[in-house]
């Protein structure tokens, strides 16, 4: 059961990859009803598809546990006193300086995601790993489950984190896809993903204490 779950991740996240970067969706998928390019999201669990919503199909499912869909954050959230040295990064052994991990209720632990050409991929995070993060960042103890991830940016001389909504690091999966070229990546990759993060800075909310207190 557990590796059918996984692998109907995985789908769903290359599923998304590859629809993501083109044109939105224009109508809730739940009601039909015609809704603005910057809408809500669910997120599908049992598949882990992202589904587009009106605002009060989305909070219809704001608070709901073990049901069909859950809802979505809207908004990043900048870490800007988030600590992990060069020497505990380097010791997750990933091929690529961006990283998100989100706490599975399926899978009933944190799962380590990095984007590459092929999509979303997973590695291998140890508990004792996510445990010395959280110890030293008791923010992520508050993550939500399953629709909430840690955002890592690491690449160059950038260290930026960020709580970010699942369907952000979706998308940031899309544009490496679509982009990627060669081994190397390319140049225009990139300029994509710097972008990519003008923007999220753009958008990103201050943390709110009394959320995570």
């Amino acid at each position: 059961m557990r590796q059918r779950r996984k692998k109907n991740a995985l789908a769903a996240l290359r599923q998304y990859a590859r629809t993501d970067t083109r044109d939105a969706v224009e109508r809730c998928e739940l009601c039909s009803m015609a809704i603005p390019s910057r809408h809500r999201h669910l997120l599908e669990m049992e598949s882990r598809q992202v589904v587009c919503a009106c605002d009060p199909c989305a909070l219809r499912f704001e608070y709901v546990v073990g049901g069909r869909f859950k809802l979505i954050p809207r908004d990043p959230h900048p870490l800007s006193d988030f600590k992990m040295s060069d020497v505990g990064w380097d010791s997750l052994a990933l091929p690529i300086n961006l990283a998100f991990f989100y706490r599975s209720t399926a899978e009933e632990r944190i799962i380590a995601m990095y984007p590459s050409p092929a999509g979303a991929t997973e590695s291998q995070l140890t508990l004792e790993a996510w445990e010395g993060l959280v110890a030293a960042n008791p923010v992520l103890a508050k993550l939500e489950p399953d629709v909430e991830a840690l955002l890592v940016n690491r690449i160059g001389e950038t260290q930026a984190y960020y709580l970010a909504p699942m369907d952000a690091c979706y998308r940031l999966v899309g544009l490496i896809r679509m982009y990627w070229r060669g081994l190397s990546g390319g140049e225009q990759v990139w300029h994509e993903i710097a972008r990519y993060f003008e923007r999220l800075d753009q958008q990103a909310v201050p943390l709110r204490e009394a959320r995570y207190a």
